[in-house]
């Protein structure tokens, strides 16, 4: 080989190798994250530690995209479309509007939800067993839990008779929660008066309504959009002095009478398990839907004695923890 030859080999091939030095480095995968409103941070890391238990962390081998509609439902399904034009390797959703918007968007990208109500139901999956298609997820019972947490306030209060439940106008799975709170206080005698809000300037005409309507208890229906101001509702139920109920412990450590639900932080790592199962190589259609299997109740004794309430004390010694 002449020199001249062999020095434009070797010019070519160095030129070529930051080329196929690129073409040689694995593609990260992006996740896209759909949901009705911000996700709280404590759910977040627990999405984050189910990632990293199955060896994905965010920045280093995997990317999260975020789309929220703030509360603005409609917003959806442009959100989810455009998690869809960016070819993300998953979709997560985080209520049912955002699994029903990204279901409608994609039928090959996998998705993985955390849904309140019946996924079943909902036609987000054929079963729980074998959900086939493309989506699996968590099922958090949260509409279910209702009559547990009107039992709570009447073992509290066992001679209040108007409970109100407070719902998200904006949210589908409001007239389910309303419809199992009905049947649940018709069952225990009670007498329910529905206030809605779905924003943050409604939440003060709608604690008006309560205190307007002597409402004697209230629980707080389960909501995206409520888990993200459960600090502001667990002060509004204490300024107006009302006995209420949630799911989350944040609300009785925010000034709430009680909590009951499951650990939602927990819910989300399970999600981020099967999202790095998928990331993997798994098929939505092969993993179960999962439900929880533990609850837990919080209570808060300075906010019982303020309510002139005394907690039983087989409640007390039940709660997984009580704010004194």
């Amino acid at each position: 080989m002449r020199r001249r030859e062999f020095i434009s080999l070797i010019g070519s091939t160095a030129a070529a190798w930051p080329l196929m030095a690129r073409a040689q480095q694995p593609v990260i995968p992006t996740i896209g994250f759909l949901d009705n409103a911000p996700t709280p941070p404590q759910y977040a890391a627990g999405f984050s530690q189910g990632l990293k238990e199955t060896g994905y962390i965010e920045g280093q081998n995997v990317v999260i995209e975020r789309r929220s509609a703030e509360g603005q439902y409609d917003r959806l399904p442009a959100l989810a479309a455009d998690l869809v034009r960016r070819q993300v390797a998953v979709i997560v959703s985080t209520a049912l509007a955002a699994a029903l918007a990204a279901k409608t968007a994609t039928t090959t990208i996998p998705i993985v939800f955390t849904t309140a109500t019946d996924p079943v139901r909902d036609g987000l999956v054929a079963s729980l067993s074998r959900p086939g298609g493309n989506l699996t997820g968590v099922s958090l019972l949260t509409g279910e839990l209702v009559q547990k947490r009107l039992e709570l306030l009447r073992d509290v209060l066992p001679n209040a008779i108007v409970i109100a439940v407070l719902v998200n106008h904006n949210n589908p799975n409001a007239e389910q929660n309303l419809r199992l709170a009905q049947e649940a206080a018709r069952v225990m005698g009670r007498q329910i008066v529905i206030v809605k809000a779905g924003a943050v300037n409604e939440f003060d005409t709608a604690f008006a309504t309560i205190v307007q309507q002597r409402v004697e208890a209230l629980v707080i229906a389960g909501d995206p959009f409520f888990n993200s101001h459960i600090e502001q509702l667990g002060a509004l139920t204490a300024r107006h002095a009302v006995p209420a109920i949630y799911q989350q412990r944040e609300f009785a450590a925010a000034g709430g009478l009680l909590s009951y639900g499951i650990n939602l932080p927990d819910a989300y790592r399970l999600a981020g398990i099967y999202v790095g199962q998928i990331l993997k190589g798994s098929k939505p259609a092969d993993l179960p839907v999962q439900q929880p299997s533990k609850f837990e109740l919080f209570i808060n004794l300075k906010t019982a004695k303020a309510l002139g309430l005394t907690v039983p004390l087989v409640m007390r010694m039940t709660a997984d923890e009580v704010f004194e």
